[in-house]
């Protein structure tokens, strides 16, 4: 990891330089003699190892960077974010627009893959295996970049090949299953020529390409093909779960054989500088993504039964008590014992002041405090203080693809195909164990209709906050062949309304909730969500049209 963070500003500075080379016909008239020109770059295998890490350059999201896993999930029904950074509070909300969208349509990352790919061919190699290792890697991460870019906007222009002018880059949009099948192509043929393990974290090796392929033919409702990805990994014999949930996601839990693949970060020399916006307010935070109540209430009761569901015990005055045990691991809720910044004390965003104080914590004082109520645990425990005092310069490094995500698609598919239906029971119960909570009720889940509900269900709460329910719920279509966005995505987002009672010694009982039939909307409303099917995909960046006359707008955006 050190290795590659180290070269990696030399690194940036020749992927920007290289990609110059790609566009500025005259670079080499003006070219000053103590800089990188082409006389004394791509010539050996030290420069392609640093061309190589200018390709790594926030490869997994250009947007946000290593943040994209939280930002991204404030697009669904589970998580939300108050300010609008980066657009994407209105693509919840329906109020997207050329002028208003998140800044996925970037082709950077894709320019830097193209030139490396167009001079891998000339240095010197000791060994032709690290050069083909070397292309596979970028072949991977170009894919990616397409992925992300083709899933969104549908159908992007396919460039393969370095552009000499502006004007060469103006293309004209592929088909959405054109780029779909060069992505699974650059993949399957990359694969390959990966080794089964990284020799350094932070570089993509057998494991990340086939989670890459895995989620691509996920995505596009390609079952089989999803399956077997999954497999292949399982089959690598590196992976398994983790049996502290929890420390997986602290920087305890780094070396976990549950990880196949983190954004690396390390204190000063690469640091990631965005903890503080996992913290609520009173200790430095900016609770930039939160969970939401619709996240807290697809948890089951311990006894297994939903809580709408009869005999289930659920008290809407007391709704974290008496939950599936992994809720607690997931939310940081109201009347939690809480290790902060200044000290121990009980979470409260409940009471607008605690004795006569103003409450730092309640939804509206202040717009860095959770509008929600509650801040994600992943990541934020067991404590702060593993954090920077800063919390701007630290080596949390978000994962980006783990074990548990595996079992799931497999699980999935399974029900999609109505093939090993018990194996898919068997998977869930993995990870419900692993959580602490009780085995599937088979008697209950019993058909493939009930079985998806539930496998889409353990889904979100196993991967909530980590970037992937938007994707989820624009492809999951319910028995009317709807997206399950228009159903999730279309009405009101709530907060708690209640109160904190100190003297109860049970956390998930402290926090006294008033029924919604006590109160106005207007004393519980965060935001109102639009979704319109139209919304599957989003509107080109006015300033993408602007550069590329040839680019035609999405539907329902003109």
């Amino acid at each position: 990891m050190v290795n590659i963070i180290r070269l990696s500003k030399y690194a940036v500075c020749a992927g920007v330089f290289s990609f110059l080379l790609s566009s500025c016909d005259n670079f080499f008239d003006v070219a000053p003699h103590d800089a990188i020109t082409p006389a004394t770059f791509w010539k050996t295998e030290a420069d392609a190892e640093a061309g190589l890490t200018a390709c790594y350059n926030w490869w997994f999201d250009q947007c946000t960077g290593p943040n994209y896993i939280f930002f991204n999930d404030c697009m669904s029904d589970i998580s939300f974010n108050r300010t609008g950074s980066s657009s994407y509070k209105y693509v919840a909300t329906g109020e997207l627009n050329p002028n208003k969208v998140p800044n996925y349509y970037k082709y950077e990352s894709i320019a830097r893959c193209n030139v490396f790919l167009a001079n891998i061919g000339k240095p010197t190699f000791a060994d032709e295996e690290d050069r083909k290792n070397m292309i596979a890697q970028v072949r991977v991460i170009r894919a990616w970049e397409y992925l992300v870019i083709n899933y969104w906007f549908g159908g992007i222009p396919l460039i393969t090949e370095p552009t000499e002018t502006a004007e060469a880059a103006q293309v004209e949009r592929s088909s959405e299953e054109a780029v779909r099948d060069f992505i699974y192509k650059e993949l399957d043929e990359a694969i390959p020529d990966l080794p089964d393990a990284p020799a350094q974290k932070g570089r993509i090796a057998k494991g990340t390409a086939l989670a890459i392929k895995m989620r691509a033919h996920l995505y596009y409702d390609d079952w089989e093909t999803a399956r077997q990805a999954a497999n292949d990994i399982c089959a690598l014999n590196l992976y398994e779960l983790e049996p502290d949930f929890i420390k997986l996601f602290s920087l305890d839990g780094q070396s976990s054989k549950e990880i196949i693949y983190a954004d690396q970060h390390i204190e000063d020399l690469y640091k990631f500088g965005d903890v503080v916006r996992l913290y609520n307010n009173q200790d430095g935070g900016w609770a930039s993504f939160v969970p939401t109540q619709n996240l807290v209430d697809m948890f089951e009761m311990k006894n297994g039964l939903m809580p709408e569901e009869e005999g289930s015990g659920y008290d809407e005055r007391h709704p974290f008590a008496d939950r599936d045990p992994r809720l607690y691991n997931t939310v940081v809720y109201p009347g939690m014992d809480w290790e902060g910044k200044s000290g121990n004390r009980i979470i409260n965003t409940l009471d607008k002041e605690i004795n006569g104080k103003k409450n730092a914590d309640y939804y509206d004082a202040a717009t860095n405090a959770s509008a929600t109520g509650m801040i994600y645990a992943k990541y934020a425990l067991p404590t702060i203080n593993q954090y920077s005092p800063s919390l701007k310069n630290d080596r949390l490094c978000p994962i980006l693809f783990r074990y548990a995500e595996v079992l799931l698609t497999i699980a999935e598919c399974n029900v999609e195909l109505n093939e090993n239906l018990s194996e898919a029971l068997d998977l869930i119960d993995q990870l419900r164990q692993r959580g602490g909570h009780i085995k599937v009720d088979r008697s209950k889940y019993n058909t493939q209709d009930k079985i998806r509900e539930l496998v889409r269900r353990e889904r979100t709460i196993e991967l909530a906050g980590e970037g992937l329910r938007r994707q989820d719920i624009l492809r999951w279509k319910d028995k009317n062949g709807k997206m399950v966005a228009e159903t999730v995505m279309n009405g009101p987002l709530y907060h708690m309304v209640g109160t904190i009672d100190y003297s109860e010694p049970d956390p998930t009982r402290r926090a006294v909730i008033t029924p919604a039939s006590e109160l106005q909307e207007k004393d519980r409303l965060i935001e109102n969500r639009k979704f319109e099917p139209y919304m599957r995909y989003w509107p080109i960046p006015q300033a993408q049209l602007e550069k590329n006359p040839k680019l035609v707008q999405n539907p329902g955006y003109n």
